[in-house]
């Protein structure tokens, strides 16, 4: 076909797309038509104080996911959720008070799991069992079986399980321990994880309706069943026991023990000191420590973590309200979600990189730059376009340290540790609380 002619019948072609676009489909139907070979159908379990997150990477035209469902078990969280995304999506997700009806939809691709800890592992494993890949938010489990679980069912299935540690995905972080790797502060042997935040008193939980729009027992889910108390489910579920929360250690610990064992290069402690109380309002609510120091020791490595937790005493010990020290031999480097600042042995800034757009430190719930990159990073990572910066077996040993010193603050004992796996060799009151009671029909597979 000679260029000219060539030329032309394309010009017309396009003109029949453009008319058929145009008269025989809406706007919203056409595009779904384009690239829908490579869209990836979502839904999203819990739409709690996290949901602010998930809307920019959803909504840009460049992930291509659709918003199939928004899932929550209460009534006006899923309202909320549908009017935010209304401003941002031009069609209407479904919503569903149950993830369990959304997990039998084979049209579902995958599922960001932002619900309460004691749901982030049988909600994930439940999704990858029906085929789903997860985005699971921090700490990716409950207690330390759950994690290794988490681990085995993601071999199985071989689906994509990423926790929403969000810092792993920060250019700046991942610039900064690349060179930590490669000696740039000498050899690295103590990370310092701090976290300081103002939070206040609250009420003490007594025997209450359960609230309008609210289902309790979904709540619950695998936890083992009790009748409802005032404000529980609205976030104070954190500090409320251990049936849903693992308290302010995995709630915030988790980013920066993160980082801190990511820049060490270190696995499983060998042990774990931990001296925490609670020391505000002592008649309140709050049923577990709100300060705490720990330490963790990583035998033949002889590296050390420590981690300085205050969640009602917002003094900034270290001139930010969260971060990673990194100490080496040859210097030391502050990063945070904000950047990093390098120091050489004598204290003196040799360089510096602050992230190009923000992040929430310790505020509730938010979202910034590093969440959405994060999160397209597992949309990417599902079409085997990207490296995937969290896998799960990475997330679980983060995650681990979390529960390890939360299982030292509740046996009072220190706790030795195999540092093959982390498991508990001296304390049967921490191999006792290596796992937890599951409400009957809600015990996973026993993969390991």
């Amino acid at each position: 076909m000679k260029r000219r002619k060539f030329i032309k019948n394309s010009a017309l072609a396009t003109a029949g797309l453009t008319t058929m676009s145009t008269m025989g489909f809406t706007a919203q139907s056409y595009n779904r038509i384009i690239g829908a070979n490579d869209r990836l159908n979502i839904a999203i379990m819990g739409l709690g104080r996290r949901l602010g997150a998930y809307v920019p990477p959803i909504s840009r035209k460049e992930s291509n996911v659709e918003l199939l469902y928004l899932c929550d078990v209460m009534k006006s969280q899923r309202e909320k959720a549908a009017t935010r995304f209304a401003e941002h999506l031009d069609y209407n997700p479904k919503l569903e008070n149950s993830i369990l009806k959304i997990l039998e939809d084979k049209k579902v691709d995958a599922i960001i799991n932002a619900t309460p800890d004691h749901w982030h592992g049988p909600g994930t494993w439940l999704a990858v069992e029906a085929g789903k890949h997860v985005y699971v938010e921090k700490p990716c489990c409950h207690n330390p079986k759950e994690g290794e679980l988490l681990v085995a069912y993601q071999k199985k299935y071989n689906k994509v399980i990423q926790m929403g540690n969000q810092q792993r995905s920060a250019e700046p972080s991942i610039e900064i321990i690349n060179e930590i790797h490669n000696g740039a502060i000498g050899n690295p042997y103590l990370a310092v994880a701090h976290y300081a935040n103002s939070r206040g008193e609250v009420i003490v939980p007594k025997k209450a309706p359960v609230p309008d729009g609210l289902d309790w027992d979904l709540f619950q889910g695998p936890a083992p069943r009790r009748a409802y108390t005032h404000d529980t489910w609205d976030y104070n579920w954190h500090w409320y026991g251990w049936d849903f929360g693992t308290a302010e250690t995995g709630n915030n610990a988790t980013h920066e023990l993160d980082i801190a064992r990511w820049a060490l290069q270190v696995e499983f402690p060998n042990k774990v000191m931990v001296n925490a109380e609670k020391r505000h309002w002592p008649e309140d609510g709050w049923s577990m420590y709100d300060t705490m120091d720990a330490t963790f020791e990583f035998g033949d490595d002889k590296k050390t973590i420590k981690w300085d937790g205050k969640s009602r005493n917002g003094y900034n010990t270290y001139g930010k309200g969260r971060g990673t020290i990194i100490y080496g031999t040859e210097g030391t480097v502050f990063v945070d979600r904000e950047g990093y600042e390098l120091y050489d042995r004598s204290g003196k800034l040799i360089k510096e990189r602050k992230s190009e757009g923000g992040e929430a430190g310790t505020q509730l719930g938010g979202g910034g730059d590093i969440s959405t990159t994060h999160m397209v990073n597992f949309f990417e990572t599902i079409r085997g376009k990207e490296k995937q910066r969290s896998p799960i077996d990475e997330g679980a040993k983060s995650t681990l340290l979390c529960h390890l010193a939360n299982m030292a603050y509740r046996t009072g004992e220190t706790l030795e540790c195999d540092p093959r796996n982390g498991h508990i060799t001296n304390s049967q009151k921490g191999q006792a609380l290596w796992g937890r009671t599951y409400e009957p029909g809600w015990e996973p597979q026993q993969l390991v």
